[in-house]
């Protein structure tokens, strides 16, 4: 199928379908200038070839939302998005517009703080985190001292990011299998769908019978089960499908 016709099909299932969810991986964000992991310059496969990382197009404090990222933003505002399902730790969703009830950051947010106590998360400005005394608060780092505590019950902050052998965010993780098992679409965008429990959650849509639409430029063990494979870059297709979606359903599209 052509990027065309990719286009007009992710289109008619956006205004036809009742509760679509996201699935996002990095290559969402690689518009934004931020490199990826698997794909064809991502940080492991150089890696695993002896290359250095990939550097970022753009310094890490002028990264700003893509096209993609703002397409998921208006399908929530169109009330078709119900649920966004991350790997990222970018913070580009919440900053996008995404609304924080209707977002699970299953490996976390760099931005963020979470009480080890009572889980409240705190963005590290509000928490009083500095960065270049504290360091950036791993849960495995021995805690400092006179660094910050919970404000609500005065348990240990730490980073909010999960790295390897940090516990998943349990809630979250919960709240995106019951939004997985009950989809009638879904996206997955930049994900090479290598990495469990997270990758789980498609195969969770697709045994409840959802449309899954991917696109990613490398392969993932989903290929032959989606109803639609793109492998052109994840701008290319969504925010165009998007924007035909609302003229559809009667909106104007963005000039802006």
């Amino acid at each position: 199928m052509t990027n065309e016709q990719h286009i007009e099909k992710i289109a008619r299932w956006i205004t036809e379908c009742k509760h679509i969810v996201a699935f996002t991986g990095a290559g969402i964000s690689t518009d934004s200038g931020i490199p990826d992991f698997r794909g064809p310059d991502g940080v492991w496969t150089r890696r695993d070839t002896g290359l250095p990382a990939p550097r970022w197009r753009v310094p890490p404090g002028r990264v700003e939302p893509n096209a993609s990222h703002l397409s998921l933003v208006e399908l929530q505002r169109l009330g078709k998005l119900r649920f966004l399902i991350t790997q990222n730790t970018d913070n580009l969703h919440r900053r996008s517009g995404i609304r924080p009830e209707l977002l699970a950051e299953l490996h976390g947010n760099g931005h963020l703080m979470r009480c080890l106590g009572c889980k409240r998360l705190y963005a590290r400005q509000e928490a009083g985190w500095d960065t270049g005394r504290w360091g950036p608060g791993y849960r495995t780092h021995k805690p400092l001292p006179g660094q910050p505590a919970c404000s609500a019950c005065g348990g240990r902050l730490v980073s909010s990011v999960v790295n390897f052998g940090d516990p998943m965010p349990q809630e979250e993780l919960e709240l995106a299998g019951w939004h997985a098992r009950r989809c009638d679409l879904m996206h997955v965008l930049g994900s090479s769908l290598m990495v469990e429990p997270a990758a789980s959650l498609v195969g969770l849509a697709l045994r409840s019978g959802a449309w899954v639409v991917l696109v990613n430029r490398g392969e993932t063990p989903y290929d032959e089960a989606a109803a639609l494979r793109g492998w052109a870059g994840i701008g290319e297709l969504i925010p165009p499908a998007v924007e035909r979606a609302k003229r559809v359903l009667g909106e104007q599209p963005n000039k802006s």
